[in-house]
């Protein structure tokens, strides 16, 4: 099962970082804004593909070697070293990414690509109308699951044994406990509401982000955003009620002693696991397909002449925004599929970090005092 786990993990996470330079917009290479008549450019096509290469031979790697130390290791020190290697992947895809970041800027500022082009902020009034996110109430229907969860285990106190399990082991049965006490039994939905708190907060500020369309691509531009927009909300719901019934299933099998079965407990995180890399691969799939390479045309109608502004200046290293004159929130990242934080903007560090520092306060606690 940890093999599974670690390989399924590994496969998706190499897939996606290959297959990134590919799904992003267009005009976006490595972080770099770019013309659009500079997206067909040779060495821009070259740099993405052997950034694709370079990461498909050090996923087979990692695979490999993966399953060779399956053979030589016991399941305690698969989990160790095994839970390594997704990371591994993911630095050196950045790494990768950091390099031809460099080379893109370089090629960009050499040839002058923004040179006789007229940059121009673009906005469509009739965007907003045609945006289909999930209204941010739907996140009120998990949070139902989650208060109800509370008031049972609240009512349910006194007849809980002495010892909270706090850990399950790989064979899915508890390997740690604490004494208990209001926290240590409230922990679980604690936490749970926390995190869909974060979510219905994403998916609010979100709704309110600006829709960027590309001044040179209008009519793609435009619907990768409502695209991306569309579904990153459903994915997030989703994940959501998926989370929440994976939280409960836990919570409720601490109420109910042996009210699920070890291997049903120890199946649960990986179903949720399996749904979550599936979704993300659909959100990537749905939105990657408008206005990148894979869309496999070049949009016409459009006037060379004409770009949006290059906000190279507001992205550091092409994965940070920090733009103090845009009012948004969440925008769309540079290099992968989905958001990220407008870090001028102090509401982000509310919704984001916020949620995440009280998670951590209540398991310093649970450890420290229980």
């Amino acid at each position: 099962m940890e093999l599974a786990i670690f390989l399924s993990t590994v496969l998706f996470v190499s897939l996606i970082q290959i297959a990134i330079p590919f799904l992003v917009k267009r005009t976006v290479a490595f972080g770099v804004t770019i013309p659009y008549e500079q997206t067909r450019n040779p060495k821009v096509l070259k740099y993405k593909k052997w950034y694709a290469f370079v990461t498909t031979v050090v996923a087979l790697a990692v695979i490999i070697g993966l399953i060779v130390l399956s053979t030589i290791l016991d399941e305690t020190k698969l989990v160790l070293v095994g839970s390594l290697f997704p990371f591994f992947v993911l630095f050196s895809g950045l790494s990768l990414y950091f390099y031809f970041h460099y080379k893109i800027t370089k090629l960009k500022k050499v040839h002058e690509w923004y040179s006789g082009i007229k940059q121009v902020h673009y906005a469509d009034l009739d965007a907003r109308s045609k945006d289909e996110m999930l209204a941010s109430f739907v996140h009120f229907i998990p949070m139902i699951i989650t208060v109800t969860l509370i008031i049972l285990t609240v009512n349910l106190f006194e007849q809980l044994p002495n010892q909270i399990p706090t850990h399950w082991g790989p064979d899915g049965k508890p390997d740690a406990f604490t004494d208990k006490s209001w926290m240590s039994v409230l922990n679980l939905p604690i936490v749970l509401f926390v995190l869909q708190l974060m979510f219905f907060g994403i998916n609010f500020f979100t709704k309110r982000s600006g829709i960027k369309i590309n001044a040179g691509n209008v009519t793609s531009s435009k619907l990768r955003q409502l695209r991306l927009r569309k579904y990153s909300s459903w994915f997030l719901f989703v994940t959501n009620i998926i989370m929440t019934l994976l939280f409960a299933g836990l919570q409720l099998n601490l109420l109910y002693e042996q009210l699920f079965s070890d291997s049903f407990l120890l199946l649960l995180p990986f179903v949720f696991l399996l749904v979550v890399l599936v979704g993300a691969l659909w959100l990537a799939v749905k939105v990657g397909r408008v206005d990148s390479d894979l869309e496999g045309k070049l949009v016409t109608g459009e006037s060379s002449k004409i770009e949006s502004v290059d906000e190279d200046s507001y992205w550091k290293g092409g994965l940070f925004y920090f733009n103090p004159n845009d009012p948004s929130i969440f925008v769309e990242k540079r290099f992968g599929i989905g958001w990220t934080l407008n870090l001028a903007n102090p509401i982000g560090y509310f919704v984001i970090l916020f949620p995440i520092a009280i998670i951590l306060i209540l398991s310093f606690l649970i450890f420290k005092w229980f």
